[in-house]
C-alpha cells in the first residue's frame, strides 16, 4: 500500500511546475578559457561612466539663500549658518554649482571657506576649476595668483593646470604670456596634449602669429600620435568661412548663414 502510493506521487517535474535544470557536460582534463564580451563601443574600449550627482536639498537650499543674500553681513549669516553645517560632498557640490552658474564671488568665497575646513586636503582639480572660472571672466590677475597658491600647497602643476593658464592668457589676447606658460609646461614634467596645442594653434592664427603657429605645428609630432593626421583635424574644424545675412520677412530679423566656399 505504503509503496503503491509513493510510486503514485512519482510525477513529471513538468507537470508540477517545476523546470529541470540544463545538464552541461565539460571535457574532461581540458582547461576551460575565459570568455571575455565587451558592451558598449565596438571599436574601442569603453570610457568609464561619470554619474553626474544631483544636487542634496541643502547643497540647493544653500546656493539660493547666498544669491539672495543682499548684504556682506546677510551673506555671513549664511556661511555660519547653512553653509558650516554642510556635509563635504555637499560642500564642494555647492561650489561646482555656483561655478556652472557663474557665480564668480560667492564661489570664490566658497572655495576659501573648503580650503579652511578640517578635512581639506590641497586637491590640483579644484584649483583647476576656479582658475578656469577666473579666465572665462577675464580675471588674469587672480588666475595667477591662484596658480602660485597651488604650488604654495605643494601641488604640482599638471597639464589641465597649465592649459587652463594658457587660455586665461589667450582669453585676453597675451599672446606672449601664454607661449611662455606654454615654455614652462614643457621645461616641467608635463607634456602637452592635443588640448594645448588645439587651444594654441588656432589661438595663434587667429592672432596672426604664423611663425608662432608653425612652431607648435613642428612641435606636434613629439607630443601627438599621427601629428599630420591630428593637425588635419585641427585645421577641418577650424576652417573660417564666409558669412552671409540672410534677411526675413521682418526687417528685424536677420539669420547668419554659413557656406562653404
Amino acid at each position: 500500500m505504503k509503496s503503491a502510493l509513493v510510486g503514485s506521487l512519482k510525477l513529471p517535474f513538468s507537470q508540477l511546475g517545476f523546470q529541470k535544470k540544463p545538464c552541461i557536460s565539460l571535457p574532461v582534463n581540458k582547461k576551460i578559457g575565459t570568455l571575455t564580451i565587451t558592451c558598449g563601443l565596438r571599436d574601442g574600449s569603453r570610457k568609464p561612466v561619470r554619474q553626474s550627482r544631483i544636487l542634496s536639498t541643502e547643497a540647493i537650499q544653500a546656493v539660493h539663500a547666498m544669491k539672495l543674500a543682499k548684504s556682506s553681513s546677510k551673506l555671513e549669516e549664511v556661511f555660519h549658518g547653512r553653509v558650516s553645517r554642510l556635509l563635504k560632498t555637499d560642500l564642494l557640490d555647492t561650489l561646482t554649482e555656483l561655478q556652472r552658474q557663474n557665480e564668480l564671488e560667492l564661489a570664490l568665497k566658497v572655495f576659501h571657506f573648503v580650503r579652511k575646513e578640517e578635512w581639506y586636503k590641497p586637491d590640483l582639480s579644484l584649483y583647476c576649476d576656479m582658475i578656469q572660472m577666473l579666465g572665462k571672466n577675464e580675471l588674469i590677475t587672480s588666475a595667477e595668483e591662484l596658480f602660485c597658491e597651488l604650488e604654495k600647497e605643494g601641488l604640482e602643476p599638471d597639464t589641465r593646470a597649465y592649459n587652463e593658464m594658457i587660455g586665461a592668457y589667450l582669453q585676453v589676447g597675451m599672446i606672449d604670456k601664454a607661449m611662455e606658460n606654454y615654455g614652462a609646461m614643457k621645461a616641467s614634467s608635463c607634456a602637452p596634449d592635443k588640448l594645448t596645442l588645439t587651444i594654441l594653434i588656432r589661438n595663434l592664427d587667429n592672432a596672426g602669429e604664423e611663425e608662432l603657429a608653425a612652431t607648435v605645428r613642428k612641435e606636434c609630432a613629439q607630443y601627438v600620435d599621427y601629428p599630420e593626421k591630428f593637425l588635419e583635424t585641427v585645421a577641418r574644424k577650424h576652417v573660417r568661412y564666409p558669412c552671409l545675412h540672410i534677411f526675413g520677412q521682418c526687417p528685424f530679423i536677420c539669420t547668419k548663414l554659413y557656406v562653404l566656399m
